[in-house]
């Protein structure tokens, strides 16, 4: 969190202030300066922009210590704002965060499966709708943040052939250029998944773990890779694919992929077939026992399923945790939870030290708040790959 005091990096040095801010809560300027090791005089003047761009606050003097009172800065929550989309198979969700990337307005629009006829006049209602609840502050959005599967038309046929029909029209389409014809704002784009990662990483349990495997559960199971407190995708974006992990499928020459086997879609399927709502995934009720016939085998078959991907994790990443979430019913995915922990104990592990397993705590709006998230980091927070500086031969930011 090091800033510096070579010309040319205003930008620079304002983001570290704000970084360090975010990080360290509300602070003296005489300790943004040790902190960031910039001049006092710097970052006198740096706080001064900030106050008068409306970006931080000034809180009340700290009293009785030696020589002048000091007085304690902290970002201000109304400073900017940002906008996430997100673009799922079941639901569209648009939210609004603050500077400090606290949900301030939500709006949600479900569907069967994402029809483009349908979920783009819905993008540009759900725009209109948080610009109406934002009003004058508007002006202070910085971006809008898009998530959805980087194939949003694959797997349709597991939703059926009408499903698979409309939805393989997303194979033609650039949903991010569509957005972006929508909106002035910029827009920065993240794979659903990856989103959800970046909301537990900045916002959840990510602050403390600096290895975890994140797992998403939601229509069809997804994930992301976070090593030395980064997300990491790798070249192609394989990196926390789990929902493409392959499993034997007890036949010869036939696989099947863990989200043919841990997704809420095979619930959903189940409670169709008896004639039953699919949303009720989404609802604590499902929990009820009249739902046992449903429930019980699905949290069976997905718990095993989730043991052993996280025990093929294990096997060739050193993880502190893996870190579960979803859109599925809170009572729901913690049943899912204890299940694939009790599966864990009987998974044979020879040789390997087990992440431990722990519960997501962002929630269902994950995907969506980790793109509302993109834009104010692209905004605020420092770039390490543009301004990597060399400093008596060690790499600092």
């Amino acid at each position: 969190m090091r800033g510096s005091n070579h010309n040319g990096m205003r930008q620079f040095n304002e983001r570290t202030v704000l970084r360090a801010i975010r990080h360290a809560g509300a602070i003296p300027k005489a300790d943004l300066a040790r902190l960031t090791q910039l001049s006092t005089q710097t970052v006198s003047i740096i706080v001064n922009r900030l106050l008068d761009d409306g970006l931080l606050l000034k809180q009340e003097r700290i009293r009785g210590k030696i020589g002048q009172p000091s007085i304690p800065l902290s970002l201000n929550p109304d400073g900017a704002y940002s906008i996430g989309l997100q673009v799922g198979r079941r639901n569209l969700e648009v939210v609004v965060v603050d500077f400090l990337g606290q949900v301030r307005h939500s709006w949600q629009h479900a569907y069967p499966y994402p029809s483009p006829a349908e979920v783009i006049p819905k993008i540009q209602e759900g725009l209109q709708t948080m610009q109406a609840a934002l009003g004058e502050a508007w002006g202070r959005c910085v971006g809008i943040g898009l998530s959805a599967p980087l194939a949003l038309h694959a797997w349709g046929d597991l939703m059926g052939p009408e499903a698979s029909q409309v939805m393989a029209a997303w194979e033609s389409l650039d949903l991010l250029q569509l957005l972006q014809d929508m909106t002035p704002l910029p827009v920065e784009f993240a794979k659903d998944t990856t989103a959800a990662c970046v909301a537990e990483l900045v916002q959840g349990r990510g602050r403390d773990v600096p290895h975890f495997l994140y797992v998403f559960v939601g229509t069809f199971i997804g994930g992301g890779l976070v090593l030395d407190g980064h997300i990491v995708n790798g070249p192609r974006g394989n990196a926390g694919a789990i929902g493409s992990m392959p499993f034997a499928n007890g036949k010869p020459h036939s696989t099947r992929q863990l989200l043919e086997l841990a997704s809420g879609w095979q619930l959903e399927q189940s409670l169709m077939a008896a004639g039953l709502d699919p949303l009720l995934v989404g609802q604590d009720e499902i929990m009820d026992s009249s739902y046992d016939a449903h429930t019980q085998p699905w949290l069976a078959q997905a718990a095993k399923s989730l043991a052993l991907a996280i025990t093929s994790a294990a096997a060739l990443l050193d993880l502190n945790a893996v870190l579960m979430d979803g859109s599925i019913a809170p009572a729901l995915l913690q049943a899912l939870l204890a299940r694939t922990q009790a599966e864990l104990r009987s998974v044979r592990s020879d040789g390997l030290h087990l992440p431990e397993l722990l519960a997501g705590r962002v929630g269902s709006m994950a995907r969506a708040l980790g793109g509302a998230l993109l834009p104010l980091h692209a905004q605020f927070f420092p770039d390490k790959d543009i301004f990597l500086k060399q400093d008596a031969g060690t790499l600092v930011t």
